[in-house]
């Protein structure tokens, strides 16, 4: 007899408003908006931390991106006086991601080269290729428009949760090596990954000892804060306690040399602003294609880093809002293509930034607004101090942030889940450090895509079938189809039969399934028949994520024999094989957990 499994939701541990702040009822959720206005005080207050943060971030991105360090400002600026209008999501602080650096500095050495010959030197294909990727945000803003206008962010789970895990770690090992330059106070002669880790003991001898000591103070220092569980340290994140002493340090007992100061120019504003060269691309044929491969990459990171960013997010919202992923997709084109008219980086939602902002009492996109008027006055008012701070100590802050993507923890964490998808995670990170980013996600979806039909082989070998009877080429293409077979309706329940294997690659199907239901809907049961020989882990990790998402909203989600399913790990969401009768029988019955 066919069973429902309740999947009990995750106790909620989300923290509350900042302390001082009284709780709203659960019926008066703050409104972005006009309306979020009446919130003023709050988002205000939480603004001027958020700044405090964004400053050192913002410039800490420019530099590792290769812009100019008043570049990261700008965008920031451009985000938060946009996001309100815009709306989207209500507690994300957006601006320029760390995560995005590595993607920008590829986009503006290759337009760069591609524009002037590989024969001219680094400093004028730095120089040239700026304004050029201001051209690829751009267009990748327009983009993101377009794909939020006919509403494509759910098709960004076709990618393989483990493979998005690697690029994350990835781009965290490519911004720790990226800032040994800057933490040395030398110039290399190289820019790729192995090629800087193979440069490093020759730079180490000739090396600023002063700017070394300042670099790995600070960065010794973020660690120590970040272990120490103090109130008081917590309401002001490590990143800010660095970024004043590491400065304070730097004026009072070293000499690190003007060279490795932050340099923003006299009138930012006037002088300190690039335009897209849109018109040198246009007559540069050989600019072409490196511009659609950085357009590509941009939307493949941007997409699928936002919508993660602002789902964790909400788990955090002290008054549990849903954030619209086509919305904030939009949102970040408009604020896009704004940032590369101005001369500013991309801009995506980021986690350090809005974390900030809940535990600083922030309600409203209006916190973002507040944090762009505070930018604004220290880059007019503020210039000459500004420009008092050491470039080691941005890059002792991004290598905090780096070793946050690409910790211990995350590798083991991953491991936890299952063998297949640590070798996926490895090989993403592996392939993306040695070639590029785009690469390095294509080799990890394509190692998903072998691992799945490897798996699919297996439960039919386990279920006593010792050929694929459907053959490889429809085993394949039942990866893409929509899983869904048969959909009833009748007296508030909604019945879903699955037919195919889940997979990250025919999720976005069931997704829409689930986000377009029928009116009236009290339950919705998906029903789990023999042809279900697989579930990855990609899909039942977004599946217990709808099972907690709509208890929220006062409905059920029942997985229907589910019990038939078997993990290949002692992880939550471990990929499931499907068994036959026999087979189960010979088990105990399974409940499945979040």
């Amino acid at each position: 007899m066919a069973t429902a499994v309740s999947i009990p939701a995750i106790p909620d541990d989300r923290p509350g408003p900042a302390s001082g702040i009284s709780p709203l009822s659960p019926l008066e959720k703050p409104e972005n908006g006009w309306a979020g206005l009446k919130h003023w005080q709050y988002d205000l207050r939480s603004g001027l931390m958020v700044a405090m943060i964004s400053l050192p971030f913002s410039m800490g991105i420019a530099i590792t991106s290769g812009a100019p360090p008043v570049c990261g400002i700008i965008s920031a600026i451009v985000a938060g006086f946009l996001l309100p209008f815009l709306g989207g999501s209500y507690v994300t602080v957006s601006g320029p991601a760390a995560g995005l650096a590595p993607a920008v500095y590829t986009g503006i050495f290759t337009l760069g080269t591609a524009y002037l010959g590989s024969q001219a030197s680094h400093e004028d294909v730095m120089r040239e290729g700026y304004p050029l990727v201001l051209v690829a945000i751009c267009i990748a803003g327009i983009l993101q428009v377009l794909l939020a206008h006919f509403k494509v962010a759910r098709l960004c789970a076709i990618f393989p949760a483990a493979a998005i895990e690697g690029m994350l770690a990835a781009i965290g090992l490519m911004i720790i090596v990226k800032q040994l330059p800057l933490l040395l106070g030398q110039k290399f002669e190289a820019h790729e990954f192995w090629e800087i880790l193979a440069e490093v003991p020759q730079r180490m001898s000739t090396m600023n000892v002063q700017v070394f000591a300042l670099g790995t103070g600070c960065i010794a220092l973020l660690f120590i804060l970040g272990a120490i569980p103090s109130k008081l340290l917590k309401a002001v994140p490590p990143a800010v306690w660095a970024f004043f002493i590491g400065t304070v340090a730097s004026l009072c007992f070293l000499n690190v040399g003007a060279e490795n100061l932050i340099s923003i120019p006299d009138k930012p504003l006037e002088h300190g602003i690039s335009v897209p060269h849109l018109f040198p691309v246009l007559h540069a044929p050989q600019t072409w294609l490196p511009l659609a491969y950085i357009v590509f990459l941009l939307l493949l990171i941007d997409g699928t880093e936002s919508l993660a960013t602002i789902m964790a997010v909400d788990k955090l919202d002290p008054y549990r809002r849903r954030s619209d992923p086509d919305r904030t997709l939009q949102a970040m084109g408009v604020s896009n293509f704004a940032s590369s008219m101005v001369g500013g980086l991309t801009i995506i939602p980021g986690i350090v930034k809005s974390t900030a902002n809940i535990m600083g009492g922030g309600r409203t996109q209006w916190a973002n607004f507040y944090n762009a008027c505070f930018l604004l006055i220290m880059l007019i008012f503020a210039r000459d101090l500004i420009n008092l701070v050491p470039k080691a100590v941005l890059a002792s802050i991004l290598v905090y942030v780096g070793f946050k993507l690409c910790r211990p923890r995350v590798w083991r964490h991953v491991a936890e889940i299952g063998i297949e998808q640590f070798a996926i995670f490895t090989v993403t990170v592996l392939v993306t450090i040695s070639t590029d980013l785009l690469i390095g996600i294509v080799a990890g979806v394509a190692m998903k895509l072998l691992l799945s039909l490897w798996y699919i082989g297996l439960a039919a070998r386990l279920n006593g079938n010792t050929g694929l009877s459907t053959g490889y080429l429809t085993g394949l293409l039942n990866l893409f189809r929509n899983p869904v077979g048969k959909r009833e309706f009748a007296v508030g329940v909604y019945d879903l039969t699955l037919v195919r294997p889940l997979v990250c690659f025919n999720l976005f199907h069931v997704i829409r399934e689930l986000q377009e239901l029928p009116p009236e809907v009290k339950v919705v049961r998906l029903h789990f028949t023999p042809q279900v020989t697989l579930v990855d882990h990609t899909t039942a990790e977004t599946l217990f994520h709808y099972v907690q998402d709509y208890s929220s909203k006062d409905l059920a989600l029942e997985l229907v024999n589910w019990e038939r399913l078997r993990p290949l790990s002692n992880h939550t969401s471990a990929i499931q094989l499907g068994l036959s009768g026999e087979l189960i029988e010979s088990e105990p019955p399974r409940i499945a957990t979040v």
